[in-house]
């Protein structure tokens, strides 16, 4: 039944933006990381994709979260002399991570993830309806 299978594909849906709001969680709670020792490397932001797969079982393509790569943008330098981890030349190396570019793409994965439950509650009016209507 088609019901069933809008449901698989917005729950998929879900499981996928919530994965990438948990990686865009990560970066935001990273933004100010530095590195662990002298001459190290701070935290690097990290992107997530997303795969299409096909539920045999239902017979539906749907998304899933895929591989989490690396973002592979330089770190920004910042100077810093009296810092733990600063260079000979006083610069400190900060994440790859803006702020603001992660707070729009949380809006975005929140908004795609709202989609895909008022997808979840339209199909279980209507199911409920249906149901409603075939007993009367």
């Amino acid at each position: 039944m088609d019901f069933f299978r809008s449901l698989a594909v917005a729950a998929a849906g879900l499981r996928a933006q919530a994965g990438r709001m948990r990686v865009i969680s990560e970066n935001i709670a990273n933004a100010d990381t530095t590195a662990t020792r002298p001459g190290g490397d701070p935290y690097r932001r990290k992107v997530a994709t997303f795969e299409k797969t096909l539920d045999a079982e239902m017979g539906v393509e749907t998304v899933q979260l895929g591989r989490i790569r690396r973002d592979r943008a330089a770190f920004k330098a910042q100077y810093e002399p009296g810092h733990p981890m600063a260079d000979a030349r006083g610069y400190i190396q900060k994440p790859n991570v803006n702020t603001m570019i992660e707070t729009l793409d949380m809006r975005e994965a929140q908004r795609s993830y709202e989609a895909n439950l008022n997808v979840i509650s339209t199909t279980r009016r209507m199911l409920a309806r249906t149901l409603d209507i075939l007993r009367a």
